[in-house]
């Protein structure tokens, strides 16, 4: 069943895939948290997550088709109903399927577009996105980026903007300028908050002139941030980032951007903006090592402007993490 996880991640969403991915019909294969999972949609558009492994011989159901409401195993054509019960055995009619011919099923709910499975009880609802019912804002999803590096090392590298003049100069941020000031930091019932946050971007909204601008971050679950950025005349970015754990050193990250400085003609441009700084992460996020995060606050040296991080990591020991780092 893979490595040992926390119940408060077991028991947290997680994006899997596009809805618009899972037509009637089709199957497909994830990993979350080690295990493997199979996604389905049947004829009748319900989506199914269940944990990929027929428990007759062991094989993997996402090899398998769709009938109607039903998924069969490719191995022995064992017919398994909505509710993951073996209902048919081609080879034995008149057989009747033992208890333990049962699969393993997970909670799964459709929101943002995306499908979210939770392996364990479900702790809360997922996260809300202010702005994805606001008609003013163009809505893009930049995604999935799978990374090898651990889960909080991206939601780190999200929370931080010390790295713009470095990673992203000339678009986010400028090493002429590269002063962080103090910003106001809370570790609260919510998640981790930093408010006031200022870094001066050459083109913050677009328009070609250089400004100081103020984000708003929160790390809203474990593997779930959120980033606002605005300016006086009330333009605004916001992202929601899901960070989908594939393994203690594997992630994929989804990451709806909302803006309501451009219009619906300008989304192929967002996105390809947003994949660009994904991009300009991506080898540095890789090369992390060790991969997973350190929570001894002595196993790396922190300068002013971590504080974010640091209590981020400060959070996460209060939560009793340990799959995915190093304590």
């Amino acid at each position: 069943m893979g490595n040992a996880v926390d119940s408060v991640l077991l028991n947290d969403w997680y994006a899997l895939a596009k809805v618009d991915e899972l037509q009637p019909g089709t199957v497909v294969h994830r990993q979350l948290l080690d295990r493997d999972i199979v996604l389905w949609r049947g004829e009748d558009g319900s989506i199914h997550a269940w944990a990929d492994r027929c428990p007759h011989r062991s094989v993997q159901l996402s090899g398998g088709q769709v009938v109607q409401n039903t998924l069969i195993c490719p191995y022995h054509g064992m017919v398994y109903n909505a509710q993951g019960r073996c209902i048919k055995v081609p080879s034995a009619p008149n057989y009747v399927p033992p208890p333990q011919a049962q699969v393993l099923t997970y909670a799964v709910q459709e929101q943002y577009g995306l499908v979210f499975v939770c392996l364990g009880k479900p702790a809360n609802d997922i996260p809300v996105f202010p702005e994805w019912e606001d008609d003013r804002y163009l809505k893009v999803l930049s995604g999935p980026h799978y990374c090898h590096t651990g889960g909080y090392r991206a939601i780190e590298n999200f929370l931080d903007v010390a790295h713009f003049p470095f990673l992203h100069r000339e678009i986010l941020g400028d090493p002429a300028l590269p002063v962080i000031e103090d910003y106001e930091v809370t570790i609260a019932a919510n998640g981790v908050h930093f408010d006031n946050v200022r870094v001066w971007q050459p083109d913050p909204m677009g328009t070609g002139q250089g400004a100081y601008v103020t984000y708003r971050y929160s790390a809203l679950r474990p593997l779930t941030a959120y980033l606002q950025k605005g300016n006086p005349a009330g333009e605004c970015l916001a992202i929601l980032y899901c960070v989908t754990p594939v393994s203690e050193e594997e992630c994929t990250g989804w990451m709806w951007v909302a803006v309501n400085f451009m219009g619906p003609d300008q989304a192929e441009a967002a996105l390809a903006f947003q994949d660009k700084i994904f991009a300009q992460d991506l080898g540095n996020l890789e090369s992390h090592n060790p991969k997973r995060l350190p929570l001894n606050p002595k196993a790396e040296f922190h300068v002013p402007c971590d504080r974010g991080s640091l209590a981020y990591r400060q959070w996460l020991k209060q939560l009793g993490i340990t799959y995915g780092v190093i304590s």
